[in-house]
Formats: structure tokens, sequence, C-alpha cells
């Protein structure tokens, strides 16, 4: 007996895990679910899975030994082959009640996978295509896939069968596209309502429209805080602002790309959408790292855990999505969390507009904890109200920043208006120290006008004493040639003057003679003579007195009264002077000089005693540079000064050529500066050059200079034909 008992026990044991068990599901309309009017059939739990593909099991009576109990949200990657094709069959017995009396209803699914759904062993639909028929393998794309019309009776046992070929995601393996990123095979295939269509499309177009219509809003905060940084560039916490609402902006648009194309492959939708879901704790950051930059708040701990967090819950979110391991509800909570965090810690330092942004943490952090709350509690993000509480949570802090900004203008104003009466104030009483200071200034300017002018005088009686030294040292250096000059006419005026008295003497002596023995042709001839030697008295007599005159206009002031001057007689007059003053002072000295007058020049109106102040000092100077270059004993060497006349383009031409030492180019540009000199100390003043430079402009006329170092020097002074 005993033994018979063990024997049956053996036999359930292998009955039991030999062939799955098959059971019934009930299904009533109250199962529907209220936003979509569907019932996840792959969420139920009385499946049964064979791996494999056979059409046959599609039938209602097959041997089901070998088959394992396995609901499908129970498949995984680790069920697909080595190259990552997961096919396999799943049935289920089902069975509607008397509430789905009169109910029209119908089959559909989501996708990635591709599938084929039987009822009772007959084909109903495809989704996607799974290899049926030889034809090749295509995911199934629809977002929103047509729905399949069902006729089954009421209170009635159905099969539903249904082949499925799945891949593992390219681009992470640990899952298959169907539990990728918000997908899972429990809504795989789905029992569909008489309003479930209208539904999907209402939630979708809800869905869309909210992300434009939050878009079209976020989008006009940022190209209008963009515009408000333009215009005042100083204030960086609009630029931050302007940088997270962009980010926030950029977000939900990314979003509708990834989400809304009808006919996207998976590998395309995979990488558009986790790039968007990453863009969103990008936006997060900016928008938190924003709100401490305006309560200047300073990151350091918190901003490294900040960012450790949205690294670690991105890779989170990545490797754990789909599971029993539920993060993203946490996201608005921690954000919550730190914004308190950072307003707490800047509580003492807010300001005026600053509350505007605490008000806005105040109301996202309400919201995000009322949507969070939510999406815990209805397991989904469709719950009523859903988009006031969306609205609510992403939209508070831009508004509040908005705000922030307006106050954050007029808190601007007002401090210009401020500061404008506070200027105004001092403006009026600087105003008053003005008039005193500018009396005070007055009295300082006339006192110092006075001086000025007491200094000027005196510089100008200075300089008056200056020039006329330059022109007494300029006679000193004369007076040697000027006697050896003078000199010549006195002689013939001596010596003509003895001959006269000889002659006359003669004349007397024959006077006294007889008459008849007087030689009145002797008498005659005697008188003759006596005539032509007073001529050549009267002659170097002029001559003398005109170098006497000319001595004289040379040492007293310029009266600056032009007359005719013959240029000509001038340079050869000073040049005379000049060779026979150093021919004086210098026994030793020897040296050539030439002249090339033009002729045809004439007389022209010009200062005489300054322009031969000129003459005279360029002159020396040229002689001063032959007769130095002399002494270095170079062979060969003669010392040459040439002064030349010439009439150029309407201009009288004057040259004075040597061929002494040149000068330096280092300091040619400061030979016409005032006291400038090359000279050894007390052989000259510095003044000569400078003066000829003034006196020359006062005739309206230039001198210029070209010299060679080494080779020698040119002076070239240009004067008006007419005054």
């Amino acid at each position: 007996m005993k033994s018979k008992l063990w024997l049956l026990l053996v036999l359930s044991c292998v009955i039991k895990f030999g062939t799955a068990q098959n059971t019934t599901e009930v299904l009533d309309t109250s199962m529907f679910d209220k936003y979509f009017q569907t019932i996840p059939l792959t969420g139920l739990n009385g499946w049964i899975f064979k791996q494999g593909n056979d059409t046959n099991w599609s039938k209602n009576e097959i041997d089901t030994t070998g088959w394992i109990k396995m609901n499908p949200p129970q498949l995984k990657a680790r069920n697909a082959d080595k190259d990552g094709r997961l096919e396999g069959w799943f049935r289920m017995k089902f069975k509607l009640d008397s509430s789905f009396e009169n109910v029209r209803i119908g089959i559909s699914a989501s996708r990635w996978a591709a599938v084929d759904i039987y009822i009772d062993g007959n084909y109903m639909t495809s989704y996607g295509t799974t290899g049926m028929n030889g034809k090749p393998y295509e995911e199934n794309r629809d977002v929103l896939p047509a729905l399949q019309q069902l006729q089954v009776e009421t209170r009635k046992e159905h099969l539903v069968a249904v082949h499925i070929v799945d891949y593992v995601a390219p681009l992470n393996h640990r899952f298959l596209k169907t539990e990728s990123l918000f997908n899972d095979f429990s809504s795989l295939i789905v029992l569909t309502g008489p309003l479930a269509y209208k539904s999907a499309i209402g939630v979708i177009r809800d869905r869309a429209a909210y992300l434009f219509l939050y878009s079209g809003l976020i989008g006009f905060l940022s190209v209008l805080f963009w515009f408000l940084f333009l215009q005042n560039s100083t204030e960086k916490n609009i630029l931050y602002i302007s940088i997270s609402t962009s980010l926030f902006f950029v977000w939900p648009l990314s979003l509708l790309v990834s989400v809304y194309p009808l006919d996207m492959g998976f590998d395309r939708w995979w990488l558009t959408f986790f790039i968007a879901l990453q863009l969103w704790p990008v936006a997060i950051a900016s928008m938190v790292y924003t709100v401490g930059k305006i309560f200047s708040f300073k990151y350091k701990k918190a901003l490294a855990i900040f960012g450790i967090f949205f690294v670690v819950s991105s890779v989170l979110d990545f490797y754990f999505n789909n599971s029993d391991f539920e993060f993203g509800f946490m996201w608005p909570l921690i954000v919550a969390i730190l914004l308190f965090y950072i307003s707490v810690s800047s509580w003492k330092r807010l300001r005026g507009a600053q509350w505007a942004v605490v008000a806005g943490i105040i109301s996202t952090t309400i919201f995000s904890l009322a949507w969070a709350y939510l999406v815990n509690h209805y397991h989904s993000e469709l719950f009523p109200h859903t988009y006031l509480y969306q609205s609510g949570m992403y939209l508070s802090l831009p508004v509040s920043l908005m705000i922030y900004v307006a106050m954050r203008f007029k808190e601007i104003l007002t401090e210009v208006q401020v500061n404008a009466k506070q200027v105004v104030q001092l403006s009026e009483e600087k105003k008053e120290q003005a008039v005193k200071q500018q009396k005070i200034l007055e009295e300082e300017v006339t006192r110092q006008t006075i001086e000025l002018r007491t200094s000027f005088e005196n510089l100008k009686a200075t300089q008056a004493q200056l020039i006329q030294s330059e022109k007494m040292a300029s006679l000193g250096e004369l007076t040697a040639g000027i006697a050896h000059e003078i000199q010549n006419p006195l002689n013939f005026v001596n010596n003509f003057s003895d001959v006269n008295k000889e002659l006359i003497g003669e004349l007397k002596a024959e006077s006294l003679k007889p008459k008849a023995e007087r030689d009145d042709e002797l008498q005659y001839k005697i008188l003759k003579d006596i005539e032509d030697n007073e001529q050549r008295i009267n002659h170097h007599g002029k001559r003398a007195d005109a170098i006497v005159k000319s001595m004289l206009q040379h040492s007293r002031t310029s009266s600056g009264k032009k007359e005719l001057t013959d240029i000509n007689g001038l340079c050869d007059e000073y040049l005379r002077l000049a060779y026979h003053g150093l021919r004086a002072k210098d026994k030793s000295f020897s040296a050539k000089f030439e002249t090339d007058f033009d002729s045809s020049i004439g007389k022209i109106n010009v200062v005489p005693q300054d322009v031969g102040r000129v003459l005279l000092n360029l002159i020396n100077n040229a002689f001063y540079a032959v007769s130095e270059k002399a002494k270095q004993n170079i062979p060969g060497y003669e010392p040459t000064v040439i002064v030349s006349t010439a009439k150029v383009n309407g201009k009288v031409e004057v040259k004075v050529k040597d061929n002494g030492r040149g000068i330096p180019q280092s300091i040619v540009d400061k030979i016409f500066q005032p006291f400038f000199t090359t000279k050894p100390a007390g052989q000259g003043t510095g003044l000569g050059l400078s003066l000829a430079y003034d006196i020359i402009k006062a005739h309206g006329g230039e001198i210029k200079v070209a010299t060679s170092e080494g080779e020698g020097t040119e002076f070239t002074i240009h004067l008006p034909l007419s005054s």
C-alpha cells in the first residue's frame, strides 16, 4: 500500500514539472487603463513560453510538455542566442466575462519586437516582420500601431498565442530592444477597448502640444534674456540665466525630435532619445548653478557632489532602467533639496529681486514633491492634472527668473536715480566751492600772468642780449679782417697824398721861375697828375668809409627794414672779411676760396645786416671745418670754400660749400637747435645756426644742409626774388 502511495506522489511531481501549468485568465472591463483604455495582456501571469519557432504552437490542442511557465516581462537579454536574437512563443488562455457584452475590442502591439498574434489557432495580425512566409525580419517601428478588431465570445475560454522575435539592443547589451529606455514586455500585447485608439491619439496630441507650448514659452524667455544681456553685458547673472533657459529650450525640442518621428529605426531612436535625456540633467545643473550665482553662493563641495550625482544617476538610469530599481522619481526630490540648501545657506545675504528666485524655488519644490509622489503612487507619469504639475515644476524657476530680471532692472534704475540725486546734491555743494575756488584761481591766474609777463619780458631782453652778444662775437671775429681790408685803401690814400705833396712842391718851384723859363706843358702835366691822384684818394677813401659803415651796421641792432641789396657783393664782402679775419688770428691758416656768382640776379629786397650775419656765420663755419681737417695733415688735401649764387625756380639760391670734416648724421637734426655746438668750449655759443635759421625763415626763405661725414658740408639758402 505504501509503495502505491509513493508511486502516485512521484507521478504527480513528474506531471507538475514536465507539463507547464496552463491556467485561464479572466478579464473584465474594470481592468482597462483609465487613460488609454487598454489591458496589457503580456503583463498578466497566465503565460507559458517555449523558445524556438513552430507555427503549430499556435493551435489550441498541443502537447505543452517542455513549455515553461514564464510571463513576457521575464524575458531578458540572456535568453537570446549567441547572435543576439530572441525567438519564441507565448501562450495564454483567457476568458472575457459578461462585462464585455456588446463592447468592441481589439488587439495591438507596442514596439520594438516583431510579433505574430493568433487567437484560438487563427492568425489575426502581425506587427513588424518575424520572418513568416520567408520575409526578412523587420522590427516594429510604429508609435501608434493599427488596432486589430477581435470577434470573440464572452464567458468562453480562448487561447492567444504570440510568436515573438526580438534582438539585443546594439548600444547596451544588457537589454533587449523592447525593454530599452522606458519600454518593457508587460505592455507588448494589449487588449484595446472601443476608445483606445482615440485615447492614444489624444495623449500623444496633448503631450506634443504641451512640449511645443513649453518650448515656445521657454524659447521666448531665452531670446528675451539674451537680448537683455546684450543690452547690459556687465550683468553676468543675466548671462547665466540666458544659458540655462536656452538649455531648457533645447531639451524639449530634442525630445520631440526623438519621440515623435513615427517611422524611426531603433538605433537612431535610442541614441537621440538617450541624448535628449542627458540634456535634462545638464539643464537642471545649469539652472542650479545660475541660482547659486544669483545668491552669490560659493560652489565647492556641493557642486562636486551634485556633479557626481548627475554622472551616477545617468549610469544608473542607463543600466537599471525598467528593472526593479526605480530612480527617476528621485530627481525632483534631489534637486529640490539642493536648491533648498543653497537658499538656506544664502538666506542672510538675500536682498530685493533675489526673493523672486526664492519664491520660484519654493514653487518648484512644492510641485516637484507633489509630482514625485503622484508618479510613485500611480506608477505612471499620466495622472489627473499631470500637465499642471509638470508646468509648475518646469516653469516656476524660469518665470521667477524673468521676474528677478525685471526687478533687478528696476533696482538698477532706482540706484541710478538715487545716485543721480546724490550727484545733483554734491554738484550744488561743489558749485559753491567752485565759485570760491574760481575767485582764488582768478587771483592766482592774474598773479601768475603778471609773473609770466615779467618772465617773458626778461626772456626777450635776455634773448636780445644773446643775439647782440652773438653779433659782437662775430664782429670780434671780423675785426682783424676789417683792419686788413681797411688798411689797403688807407695805404693808397697815404701814398697818393705823398705823391701829390711832391707834385705840389714841383709845381711851386716851377711857378717861381721867370715867365720866360717856365714850362707850361710841365705845369699842366703836374696839375693833371695831382687831379688823378685826388680821384684815387677819393675812391679809396670811399672804400674805407664803406667798410666802416658795414662794420657799424653789423654791430648795431637790426631795424628789420628791408632794402635792395646786391646779394653777390654781400657774399663777396663777407667771404673776404671772414677769410682775412681768420688769417689775422692764425697766421698758419691758409685756404682756397672761390666764388661763382650769377650776375643776372641783381638786387633783392632783404635786411642786409641780418642776411650778412647769416652769410658770415656759414662762411666762418666752413673755414673752421676745413681748418680743422687741414690739421690732420692728409696728403693731397687742399682746404677749399666755395660761395655761389644762382637763380633757381624764381628764387635766389646761395650755397656755401666746404670740403671739411662734414657733420655726423647722428647730430644733423640738432644743428639748428639753440645752444647746440660742436666746437670746443669757449669757441662757440651755439646760437649762430639757430639765429641763421630764424633770419632766413623771417625772409620767407629756407635753409638746408647736405653733408657727408669726412667729405664736407653744403648749406643752401633760398630767398625770394621779390619782397
